[in-house]
Parts: C-alpha cells; sequence; structure tokens
C-alpha cells in the first residue's frame, strides 16, 4: 500500500472520526426524546438553542453518511478486527 495513500486515510478516518462525535453531541443536544430533562430544558430559554433544535433532522443527513464513510475507510485500512 503506498504511503500516501494509508497517510491521507488515516487522516480522513482521524477527522470523520471527529466530526462524527461532533455530531453525535449535536444530535442528541437537539433530540427531541430528551425535552424532559433538566439540561435541554435549561437550554430551551435561549432563543440561539430553539433555532438549532429545529435542525435535527437535518444533523442526521450529515452523520450518517459521515459515520458509514469513516467505517467502510477504518475497515479498508486497517482490516476486519480481531
Amino acid at each position: 500500500m503506498d504511503i500516501f495513500y494509508t497517510v491521507g486515510a488515516a487522516r480522513v478516518i482521524f477527522i470523520l472520526g471527529i466530526l462524527n462525535l461532533l455530531a453525535g453531541v449535536l444530535v442528541f443536544l437537539s433530540c427531541r426524546c430528551l425535552t424532559g430533562l433538566k439540561l435541554i430544558n435549561i437550554f430551551m430559554k435561549y432563543g440561539g438553542f430553539r433555532r438549532f433544535y429545529k435542525y435535527h433532522c437535518y444533523i442526521w443527513w450529515f452523520f450518517w453518511p459521515a459515520v458509514m464513510v469513516h467505517a467502510i475507510l477504518a475497515l479498508i485500512l486497517f482490516g476486519w478486527p480481531n
């Protein structure tokens, strides 16, 4: 395997991993199932959070493809874990 391919793929995997963590947190914070939690109720007092909250469904459109690309590249580069 070419070293530049390996390093480039590893960088993409790392960047997508960080973005997936951030997107996962955004999905969690905007989840409609959590409206009973004190933390979400505190955030709901702010207009900025309410504007963000309505974009929950759109975050998934980034999150799932990024997770899929991350997983596929990791499997290609590192193989199936034993």
